[in-house]
């Protein structure tokens, strides 16, 4: 007989429908849930069809107070402003918020692999993935990238292994931490939610907060913010870097990836693979590729299975492929190469991308601002670039104001600077603009929120702009 879920007849009220919303208005009636749905937009801006939800009542075009009635918990989505009038009553009257991703560890049957930091979770987290199926676990990945689990638990067997993305929007609530943690790096980033740099780092922390002495936690070493961590530590630590040899975890050595200590399936050093058989670009990508040889060579050390072999991790490395949004080569025309890369939402992902290519960049930046600082970035990009295209509209959170007062100052010719008003005129733009040889990057640097749903509705566009030329 089937457990009875501790929501089982409660009010569970679930705030804002986007993805983690729309997984949940699905399981909680599934479980018994009283499950109550609010959205700041109408039932039409939704796309809603309410038979796909059938248990889930919704208050749509706005919050009224009496959502709150005989509440239980609130689950808030990633995207929603955790400053909303209603959910600051909710507070008041100490109804206790959660979300899918905390409702998902709590009740998880297999140990979960959780990663987060910067940039590099969804490279990274594919990647983990990919090794550890490799190795003969069946593997369920999702989280802040794709699925968000929760509709899987009634599947997911004890034997099975979860690898999940975690972000800072869903980590600053959550008061559980998975069996083996990673945070990657650790830099200025969704500053316009946490307000400044000390609450992102400890909405980033509760990954490691509440793990147990038995757990493991990956830290990465050349990230003085995910190092700065360490304190953090309840059970075992592992590192990667590209620079210090670790005693536990993942390095370079001169051209070679190796992992070492924990990490090791038999303590090693051993050599996991050449850094030109990775088919990733760019330092930062061979610093996600240590991140999941860490990760995976170390996970038996929290949940009493074998760590996977150097074999194993170089096989499927090797056949690692980019991940959507992420420097995806979308096709050459006329001997240019376009590249999307929409996933760079800051301007610290924009110079990672910049630092991958030594070819001449057509360089398109803009959307929205995170109150992110942008003057390391457009230099470097003054340096690498031939062209520059700044698209977007104009406005105090827009990308291309910020950009644009930046650039006035610097001596730059006409034929080096054009400005767009959408991705469309950029596209059209570089099209104009660009040689045989050249490399069209689209690393705008900043949210796509000013025109799209999200950063892979930026990025479609771009590839149909691409494929239409």
């Amino acid at each position: 007989m089937a457990k009875r879920d501790p929501l089982a007849g409660k009010r569970v009220v679930v705030f804002g429908f986007g993805r983690q919303g729309q997984a949940l208005a699905r399981w909680l009636p599934a479980i018994g849930a009283d499950t109550v749905v609010t959205d700041s937009r109408s039932a039409k801006d939704l796309g809603l069809r309410r038979r796909d939800y059938p248990g889930a009542r919704f208050y749509l075009g706005g919050h009224p107070d009496e959502v709150l009635n005989g509440a239980r918990c609130i689950c808030v989505s990633g995207g929603v402003p955790l400053d909303l009038p209603i959910l600051q009553d909710a507070r008041e009257r100490r109804i206790p918020f959660t979300n899918d991703a905390q409702l998902f560890l709590e009740r998880c049957p297999a140990p979960v692999i959780g990663i987060t930091g910067s940039a590099g979770k969804t490279t990274t987290t594919a990647l983990v993935a990919a090794i550890v199926s490799k190795a003969g676990y069946k593997v369920w990945r999702g989280g802040n990238i794709g699925n968000p689990l929760i509709e899987d638990l009634p599947k997911i067997k004890a034997g099975d292994i979860v690898v999940m993305e975690l972000s800072s929007f869903q980590l600053e609530l959550m008061t559980a931490s998975p069996q083996v943690a990673a945070v990657l790096n650790l830099t200025p980033n969704h500053l316009d939610r946490h307000g400044d740099f000390e609450h992102y780092a400890a909405a980033k922390a509760n990954i490691l907060r509440y793990q147990r002495a038995t757990d493991v936690a990956v830290l990465g070493w050349d990230s003085p913010g995910s190092r700065a961590f360490e304190r953090a530590v309840a059970g075992e630590l592992l590192v990667f870097s590209q620079y210090d040899m670790a005693p536990d975890g993942a390095f370079m050595l001169g051209s070679r990836l190796l992992v070492a200590g924990s990490a090791s399936f038999d303590m090693g050093p051993h050599v996991v693979c050449e850094r030109d058989e990775i088919a990733l670009r760019g330092d930062h990508n061979v610093l996600n590729v240590l991140a999941a040889c860490a990760i995976t060579g170390g996970m038996g050390l929290a949940i009493d299975r074998p760590g996977v072999t150097p074999e194993v991790m170089r096989e499927s490395i090797r056949h690692f492929q980019p991940v959507a949004h992420r420097l995806e080569t979308v096709r050459e025309v006329a001997g240019v190469t376009w590249v999307n890369d929409s996933i760079a939402t800051a301007p610290e992902r924009l110079l990672a991308a910049l630092s991958s290519y030594e070819e001449p960049l057509v360089l398109l930046i803009g959307g929205a601002d995170k109150d992110l600082p942008w003057e390391a970035a457009i230099h470097f990009a003054l340096r690498k670039a031939r062209h520059i295209i700044v698209f977007g509209a104009d406005g105090g959170k827009q990308v291309a104001t910020k950009v644009m007062k930046l650039l006035e100052n610097m001596r730059m010719r006409d034929d080096q600077l054009s400005r767009a008003q959408s991705l469309d005129e950029a596209v059209a733009r570089a099209a104009e603009v660009a040689r045989p040889g050249d490399i069209v990057l689209l690393s705008p640097g900043g949210t796509s929120y000013d025109a799209y749903e999200d950063f892979a509705a930026r990025g479609r566009h771009f590839r149909q702009l691409v494929s239409e030329l």
